[in-house]
């Protein structure tokens, strides 16, 4: 795809289409995923979907991983007490999947582990599965924070907001 075709996916990405793709009944089980999740894991994961970029970052051809660290820093997902967040981000004009694992995780799985649930989602989302690729995606984590970082205490606190993040 051409810059100048990206830009014009980019721009032609609305809101309403992506809350089309992503029904309140899909982030809700997303949601309910992530909950689920942290009952057994000590990580902590939110769930972005961005519909397309705007103004310089679509103009200068941002890369959606780009994105994905800049959202994982503003939303402050690096900011928990044993540095195990967890960024699954969709960039939907691009159909591209994102995971950025802060240090304390990403120790312990590698890039190798988060592309291979990344690939898995964008396969599912190649055939118009948004709702079981996502909640692959957000199952294939939780089940590597469960392998790599299990939940050891029973009141540890949920740093993170479940609920997905449309922007």
């Amino acid at each position: 795809m051409t810059l100048g075709q990206r830009i014009l996916r980019h721009l032609f990405t609305t809101q309403h289409a992506v809350r089309a793709a992503f029904s309140s009944e899909t982030l809700a089980a997303v949601e309910q995923a992530i909950r689920d999740g942290e009952q057994a894991h000590g990580g902590q994961l939110r769930f972005v979907v961005e519909g397309g970029l705007d103004g310089p970052p679509v103009w200068q051809g941002q890369p959606a991983r780009e994105r994905a660290v800049d959202l994982f820093s503003q939303l402050r997902i690096w900011d928990t007490e044993h540095n195990c967040g967890v960024l699954i981000y969709v960039l939907f004009a691009d159909r591209a999947v994102e995971i950025v694992a802060d240090r304390g995780i990403h120790a312990c799985c590698g890039d190798q582990a988060w592309r291979e649930v990344c690939v898995e989602m964008q396969s599912q989302f190649t055939e118009g599965r948004l709702a079981e690729g996502s909640l692959a995606g957000v199952r294939a984590v939780g089940e590597l924070l469960v392998r790599h970082f299990p939940r050891r205490l029973p009141e540890e606190t949920n740093e993170l907001p479940d609920r997905p993040l449309l922007v």
